[in-house]
Parts: C-alpha cells; structure tokens; sequence
C-alpha cells in the first residue's frame, strides 16, 4: 500500500517539475517554437505567433493554419532534460514529437494526415 501511493507522489512531483522547467525556461520555448513556425512556413504553412503579443500570455501558443486545417501547438518539457512538441488543448497527453532534428518534418505530417 505504501509503496503505491509513493510512486503516486513521485509521478505528481514529475509532472509538477516539468511545469516549473516549462514556466521557468520560457526563452528556450519561445526559441523552440520560433525556429519550427519558420521552417513549417517554408513548407507552405500560415502561422500566428501568440508569444509575440503586447499582452504576455502564460503559455506561448504558435497556431498553425493551412486549408482548412487549424492546430494550436505548445513547446513542453519532457523528461531527460528534453522538449516536445505538444498539441495544446490536450496538454502533456497530446505529444507530437521531441523539438529540434526533423520536428517540422514530423509536425508537417502530423498537420498532413489530420
């Protein structure tokens, strides 16, 4: 019963570091999420830039648009000192793939296939 509860604790406290390192490290998301709006406008993609804003937003937003496909993507920390590519409205549970490499290659499919 113990040991249940702990890995409970120990899986809370995770999540809850990462959302620290998201909310603290706000210029390496605001970089990751630049550096993937131009390359997927290079592939024909229309995009908006919510970090970019005179009002601050809490979580920087890149929405991308293209036909008649509209998706809101966040940068989040992952675990090993990684970020990922997440889909904004389902959070953590909407990951898309690991930032930097082929990232754009990998959310330009994703935007392809919806």
């Amino acid at each position: 019963m113990g040991q249940a509860s702990l890995t409970g604790v120990r899986a809370k406290l995770r999540v809850r570091y990462l959302d620290w390192r998201t909310a603290y490290e706000r210029d390496t998301v605001v970089r990751h999420l630049e550096a993937l709006a131009l390359e997927l406008e290079r592939r024909g993609w229309r995009c908006v830039r919510t970090y970019q804003e005179v009002v601050p937003v809490r979580t920087p937003l890149l929405r991308v648009y293209g036909g008649r496909m509209a998706v809101t993507l966040c940068v989040l920390a992952v675990p090993e000192r990684r970020w990922g590519i997440h889909e904004a409205a389902r959070g953590r549970d909407g990951f898309v793939c690991h930032c930097g490499g082929d990232a754009a290659l990998v959310v330009d499919r994703f935007l392809r296939r919806g």
